[in-house]
């Protein structure tokens, strides 16, 4: 009951938030959405994806689609959704999706209260025991915040274990961010060789996903699932093209298809493959089979880390 108090006390308290804002410098009045039609018979969105000389089409993204994989039963609610209108490749505008977006399905919702439930005595005082290291080596807020895009691009404040120092620099991130999804890179982290901005203890507790588990507390609240691709920051999502959006036609998750195939063994373009691969194969059966493959991946991953640290610090 205790910890419970604390808990909510935590997450209910005020915390800087970061927040990636998109600067109007266009009237996104004049765009026209397409007719408000939904095909029975072809999941193919109808609006052209070829770009014009100087200017990026007008993307009302999802208007037209077909929710797949959701099985028999799936309501499909016909409704406009955000429109992007871009110039040059920068976003000009942008309109927020209706509240109104279809439920995430049953199977899915049940599949992950009762993993968190079955995981409770195991997460509850780890949890408590990173919270606690936190409060001891870094004075500040315990819990980080952010802004992100989620499920039919619905944004909503994911919760993290803070890992850095309070009030530095963030900016490093998503330039780091533009430059892999400019390039055909590996999508190493920023701080894999070390960064002064990050806690003691801060590396391993990110190495090994542990500053993820508050989001437990995001699928309870319906924002997130246990699996699902990993919800992008709003910097990010500004910079898709058409077709890289469809990774939010599933609810984002705390790990997933790409996750467990590689993750920063891959590129930006093959992390959005993996994706939406997902999206289109979203099963019972196969969030099972990410779920159990998810703690070999992590010590794999963490270990692979480990080396290249070792090997740059050996190099300096």
């Amino acid at each position: 009951m205790l910890l419970g108090k604390v808990m909510i006390k935590l997450f209910s308290s005020k915390q800087g938030v970061s927040r990636d804002s998109i600067s109007s410098r266009g009237c996104v009045g004049s765009v026209a959405h397409l007719s408000d039609r939904v095909s029975a018979c072809d999941n193919v969105p109808v609006f052209p994806s070829e770009r014009s000389v100087g200017h990026d089409p007008v993307v009302p993204a999802g208007s037209e689609e077909v929710i797949s994989g959701f099985g028999a039963g799936t309501t499909i609610l016909r409704k406009p959704v955000t429109t992007w209108a871009f110039e040059y490749g920068e976003p000009i505008g942008v309109r927020e999706p209706a509240a109104d977006v279809p439920a995430i399905p049953v199977w899915k919702r049940v599949l992950d209260c009762v993993c968190i439930l079955l995981s409770l005595p195991v997460c509850l005082p780890l949890m408590l025991a990173i919270a606690l290291w936190i409060m001891i080596v870094s004075p500040g807020p315990i819990f980080f915040q952010q802004e992100r895009v989620g499920y039919r691009r619905r944004h909503f404040m994911i919760l993290k274990f803070r890992t850095m120092k309070v009030n530095v620099e963030t900016l490093s991130h998503e330039r780091h961010l533009d430059h892999l999804m400019a390039s055909d890179r590996p999508m190493a982290k920023l701080d894999a060789a070390g960064d002064p901005r990050i806690i003691r203890g801060g590396r391993v507790l990110r190495a090994l996903g542990l500053d993820e588990l508050p989001q437990l507390l995001n699928v309870l609240r319906g924002e997130m699932s246990l699996v699902g691709p990993r919800p992008c920051t709003v910097h990010e999502f500004a910079r898709y093209q058409p077709w890289q959006q469809e990774r939010v036609n599933v609810p984002p998750g705390l790990t997933g298809y790409w996750q467990v195939n590689g993750k920063n063994r891959t590129t930006f373009t093959e992390m959005i493959n993996l994706d939406i691969f997902y999206t289109k194969n979203m099963s019972l059966w196969l969030d099972l089979a990410i779920i159990i493959k998810t703690l070999p991946a992590v010590i794999t991953q963490f270990l692979e880390t480990r080396t290249r640290v070792g090997a740059g610090e050996r190099r300096r």
